[in-house]
Parts: structure tokens; C-alpha cells; sequence
């Protein structure tokens, strides 16, 4: 039977694969469209298997906020190369999984990829999709779902995203932004000083006290100085690595402290992924 060009298109808006693919499913079924939907998804199943054993070191970070139901999630999607992570069907691929991990929440990327995301149609449906149209590998690297308020950005190249979590209030949709503007720039390593690791915060004690006892201007100096000369040093490091402690980026006379407290929230915590990071 001939096969007509609106069909085409119709099968071509069901599954976003290209348009002689879904001609040659169309003229294999009959002109069935569901089961060219069904023949499709068969077909860029294998696909999929194919480009498996193929690095996916690209990608881009999809974070999407809900603060009307406490809820946000931030994803790293990855792909093989640059230009594919720039592509409008795979950032809409990540925007639209991420936006199902905050709906969803999945225990894990197992659990992920077998959810129904649309009516009949799995994650991995939805991913093998953009495989079989921009023919790389693609994969779910890794997510997190919070529930509260938050805070997001993310790059404009999709390379670095951040989730930001706030108590006692909405805050200030704008202000979070630049925060986490700040955050994707700084990399904080915490936080909160309480966040930094026991250990970590001994080992800068340990290198700052041996940096003070190697210099010979402090040779005289009384204990009480000292501690003093330490508790400040420590204070610089906590300043350089700890976000409520740093300057703000945008505007170093304030304190990402004071951008808080002028907000009225408190800070709880942030997540921040980058592509390719361990």
C-alpha cells in the first residue's frame, strides 16, 4: 500500500526517529502505525546494544526545581561527543528525564531507565530514540532527588549544573540563581564548615602549625599569639573552600553569609556535577 507523506510525519512526531525509518517501518507493517511504533522501538533496541561498548564521555547536566511541591533533581546525561550534547533532542532528552526523576524518584538508574516515562513507553525507550536519531551512544550517568526549596543553574554549554537547598522561606528565585552561578564558578568543597571532613579540617591544622614552626619570625612569638595566627589561617582556608564562608563572586564585598541572611533562609546544602567528573 502506498504509504503517504502525513503518516510519515505523524510516525516521525510518535517517535522523533528520522523520516525514512519510519517510512521503511510503515511500508513493512502495512501502514499499521502502531505497530511501526512497536517495529521502531524493536529496531533502536539493537541500536542501542550496538553503540554500548563506545565511551560516552560528553554529555550535559539537567536539573529541574519544583518549589510549589518541595521537590528538585539534578542528572548527568552522557553522550559521545560535544556537538551531540549541544543538540536540541538530547538536551530535551535530559530535561525531560530529569523533570521524571523529581516526579518519580527512582531508587537508582536500574530502577530509572524501566519507568514509564509516556504513555507505553520506557526511559530507556526514550533514550533509545536519540540513539537510533543522532546515532551515539547514550547513558544515564548518575542523579539525585531532594525534597525542600531550591535553588538551580546550569551552564549554558550544559557542562556544570548546580541544586542549591535552602530552609525558612522561598527565598529569592534570582538571588539562588547567581548563588549557584557562584557555586558552578567557585566549586566549594562544602556548604557548611560542619560539611568538611574531620580529617580535612585536621590536615590544614597540621600544615598550617608546621608553616608557622618553619618560619623564623615566629620564633618568640607567645602560644597565645600563635593560636591566633592559626585560628586565621584556618578562617582563609575555610574562606577559599567553603561556600557560606567565600566572597561573593559577582560581588566580592559581600559574603554568600550575607546574600543568605538577606534573603532570610538558611543555607542547607548544594549539589554540583560536572560532565566527565569522578
Amino acid at each position: 500500500m502506498a504509504i503517504s507523506a502525513a503518516d510519515v510525519k505523524s510516525l516521525r512526531d510518535r517517535t522523533n526517529l528520522p523520516m525514512m525509518d519510519c517510512k521503511a517501518a510503515l511500508t513493512e507493517v502495512g501502514g499499521d502505525m502502531d505497530k511501526a511504533v512497536d517495529l521502531l522501538r524493536k529496531k533502536f533496541a539493537n541500536a542501542t546494544a550496538k553503540f554500548a561498548a563506545r565511551e560516552a564521555a560528553e554529555g550535559r547536566i539537567g536539573v529541574f526545581v519544583d518549589n510549589a511541591k518541595k521537590v528538585g533533581a539534578i542528572l548527568e546525561m552522557r553522550c559521545e561527543t560535544a556537538p551531540s550534547a549541544k543538540t536540541e533532542a538530547f538536551i530535551a532528552l535530559a530535561n525531560d528525564i530529569v523533570k521524571h526523576i523529581a516526579a518519580k524518584n527512582p531508587a537508582d538508574v536500574a530502577t530509572l531507565l524501566t519507568q514509564e516515562i509516556s504513555a507505553g513507553k520506557t526511559v530507556q525507550d526514550r533514550i533509545s530514540e536519540v540513539i537510533g536519531l543522532i546515532r551515539e551512544k547514550m547513558a544515564v550517568e548518575r542523579f539525585k532527588r531532594l525534597e525542600g526549596t531550591f535553588g538551580e543553574y546550569v551552564h549554558h554549554d550544559g557542562s556544570v549544573g548546580v541544586l542549591i537547598q535552602v530552609d525558612g522561606g522561598p527565598g529569592d528565585a534570582g538571588l539562588l540563581r547567581d548563588i549557584s552561578m557562584h557555586i558552578a564558578a567557585r566549586s566549594p568543597m562544602a556548604a557548611l564548615r560542619e560539611q568538611v571532613p574531620a580529617d580535612v579540617v585536621a590536615k590544614e591544622m597540621e600544615i598550617a602549625k608546621e608553616q608557622l614552626a618553619n618560619d623564623p619570625k615566629n620564633k618568640n612569638k607567645p602560644a597565645n599569639i600563635m593560636e591566633k595566627i592559626l585560628e586565621g589561617k584556618l578562617k582563609t582556608w575555610f574562606a577559599e573552600n567553603v561556600l557560606i564562608d567565600q566572597a561573593f563572586v559577582k560581588d566580592d564585598s559581600k559574603s554568600i553569609a550575607d546574600l543568605f541572611k538577606s534573603m532570610g533562609v538558611t543555607l542547607k546544602g548544594f549539589t554540583r556535577y560536572r560532565v566527565g567528573e569522578k
